[in-house]
């Protein structure tokens, strides 16, 4: 009898400090996921530029001719970036018109080299946004090439992104976007800085939409899936996260 209290008093240390040990573990563990999605990088603060360029392909010999961005951190503007940039050819008379950078304004300009190697410490550390981002995305790695730069940062793409979370938009062109979200602006379009500081306006506006239906804090990597998920797909893929 003696002998089955002592038994029973041994399992019962034995059970408490299992239970002491597992709860403890639990509490570390939750504290280091807290951490991490602290540490994660979040999808209002990031850099948002826009290229116009002399064509629509590096490979084809085009070069950038202006470079505009803004740098988000926690959902505010605190930096910015705008620079011509001469490339070292005149350009046509329909790009002139297209953004109405003339080759009187290049002529004094600085070159591509130069701009890029600026802009490349701009950009450090930091992902990266641009609307329709592959087009923005092959002139920003063929100007840095040129000079033996690179980034850090991943891309995401507000147009990829508008198509899924703001289906019913007539057309996802950036000023169609603008108008149909009524985003406040100058009406100034076709211009790196006043392009980028638009598309920051509607990034942040579909950051913000997450954010009231239920995401907290929506996390950059979760912009990018958003992207790349079927339109279909992209109500249950938001459910998930909000669990």
């Amino acid at each position: 009898y003696v002998a089955s209290i002592f038994w029973n008093l041994h399992r019962q240390r034995y059970t408490n400090w299992f239970t002491f040990l597992f709860l403890s573990l639990s509490i570390i563990l939750l504290r280091n996921i807290t951490q991490l999605e602290n540490f994660m990088p979040q999808a209002n603060s990031v850099v948002v530029l826009d290229f116009e360029t002399t064509g629509l392909s590096p490979t084809l010999g085009d070069r950038a001719i202006e470079i505009g961005a803004v740098k988000l951190v926690d959902g505010e503007i605190v930096d910015s970036f705008q620079q011509l940039m001469n490339p070292g050819f005149r350009v046509s008379s329909f790009i002139e018109n297209y953004t109405g950078i003339t080759n009187n304004m290049l002529r004094s300009a600085p070159s591509c080299e130069e701009v890029m190697a600026s802009f490349s410490e701009f950009i450090a550390g930091e992902n990266l946004i641009a609307h329709n981002a592959s087009f923005d995305k092959r002139f920003l790695d063929a100007e840095l090439e040129r000079i033996n730069c690179g980034y850090s940062g991943e891309f995401a793409c507000s147009l990829l992104v508008a198509r899924r979370l703001i289906q019913d938009a007539p057309s996802h062109k950036l000023g169609e976007l603008v108008r149909y979200k009524n985003i406040d602006n100058d009406g100034v379009f076709h211009r790196a800085l006043a392009d980028a500081q638009m598309t920051a306006k509607l990034w942040l506006l579909m950051v913000e939409g997450l954010e009231n239906s239920g995401i907290v804090k929506p996390s950059f990597q979760l912009m990018q899936t958003v992207s790349k998920t079927a339109k279909g797909k992209v109500d249950l893929l938001l459910a998930k996260s909000r669990a």
